[in-house]
Order: structure tokens, then C-alpha cells, then sequence
């Protein structure tokens, strides 16, 4: 791993995407195939309003950095790290789990994680998306998760909901920058989940 990617600049704006591989046959008359190999990664694409040199230049070294493709870094996006919903707590998976589970137990919450938030479990590198809202009972609570978990959970793994961090790669092995005539550097970075 390659670092933290800087937070300061914050992005002006980020374009997210979730990218799902599947196998799609159509034939001449309609009819269509479509069968999932069983993946799913999160990419954005950050965009800077206009720098300065001195607020652009340590981006750009950061990104330099990574040598293309080559290193990885983690990413905490604002705004969509953080839950939307009220949910508090030390929350963990209340079972183990298996590969392919999208339902998971957990316990220690309070509130609600809402639809659409993105959480992550400790130890593991891969940021899922909440797509159900999951209202605590007691304590408990079932979080309904896409894509299926792609790495197994042992009982009692803490979940993630606040500042979630992605582990990502450059999407390309070239970076470009434009200077304007005011001497404003205009610059966007596209990046895709590791798995």
C-alpha cells in the first residue's frame, strides 16, 4: 500500500460508479444471456475546482507517486463515508459468515443504518453498500449488503459505518493536468476499488 490520498484539497465534486462484471450474449432476434462472474468494485472519479500551484502540487505528487497502476491507497471520500442514518454503537457481527452472504447479523447497534450507506468490516479491504435500511432491535439488527461478501466473517468482526475508507488504484497509467490562463491547474483523478 501506497498511502493515504491527501484530503486538502477536498474534491469539488466526485462521479462514483459500481462496476459489475457480467456475461452478456444477444442474438440477432433479442433474446439475451446474462450471467455474473461474481464481481463488483466501487470507482470514482474526484474533480478539483481550479488550484493553485501550491494546493495542487501535493495532489499531484501523491498521484505521481503511485506510479500509475502499480501502488494502492486508501481513500475516505467525503460526505458518503459517514452513515446517514443515527446509527451509534460498537457494532459487530453477532455469527460467522461465508462467502456469498448478503444478509449479515450484528449486534452492539443503535439507530438505523440506512440505504445506501457504505460499510466496510475490519481486517477486510472491501467497502460494501447497505441496501435496506436496518433498523436495531435490542441491539441487534440484519444488515442486507451488495455485493455479497467476498472475503468470509468470523463472529464478533466490527462493521465500519463512519469515515469508511476505500482501498483503491489509479484506473490508468497516465495523468494529465491543464493549466489555465490564470494559472489555475484543472484536475480530475479516476480510481477503482482493489479487491
Amino acid at each position: 500500500m501506497s498511502g493515504i490520498y491527501p484530503t486538502d484539497p477536498e474534491f469539488s465534486a466526485v462521479g462514483i460508479e459500481s462496476k459489475h462484471a457480467n456475461l452478456v450474449s444477444e442474438t440477432r432476434s433479442g433474446r439475451r444471456q446474462v450471467r455474473s462472474i461474481g464481481s463488483q468494485r466501487w470507482a470514482f472519479t474526484a474533480k478539483y475546482s481550479p488550484m493553485t500551484r501550491a494546493d495542487f502540487a501535493p495532489v499531484h505528487a501523491f498521484v505521481i507517486s503511485q506510479q500509475g497502476q502499480l501502488g494502492t491507497f486508501t481513500i475516505t471520500p467525503p460526505v458518503i463515508s459517514n452513515a446517514q442514518g443515527d446509527v451509534s454503537g460498537s457494532v459487530l457481527t453477532s455469527a460467522a459468515h461465508s462467502i456469498g452472504d448478503s444478509s449479515i447479523a450484528v449486534d452492539g447497534m443503535t439507530g438505523t443504518l440506512k440505504a445506501g450507506d457504505f460499510i466496510k468490516f475490519t481486517g477486510h479491504s472491501k467497502v460494501y453498500m447497505v441496501i435496506t435500511d436496518a433498523n436495531a432491535s435490542a441491539g441487534a439488527a440484519t444488515v442486507s449488503i451488495e455485493p455479497a461478501l467476498v472475503s468470509a466473517l468470523s463472529d464478533n468482526e466490527a462493521l465500519v459505518y463512519d469515515g469508511v475508507a476505500f482501498t483503491m488504484r489509479l484506473n490508468n497509467d497516465i495523468q494529465s493536468y491543464s493549466l489555465d490562463g490564470y494559472e489555475r491547474y484543472n484536475y480530475e483523478v479516476d480510481m477503482i476499488e482493489v479487491l
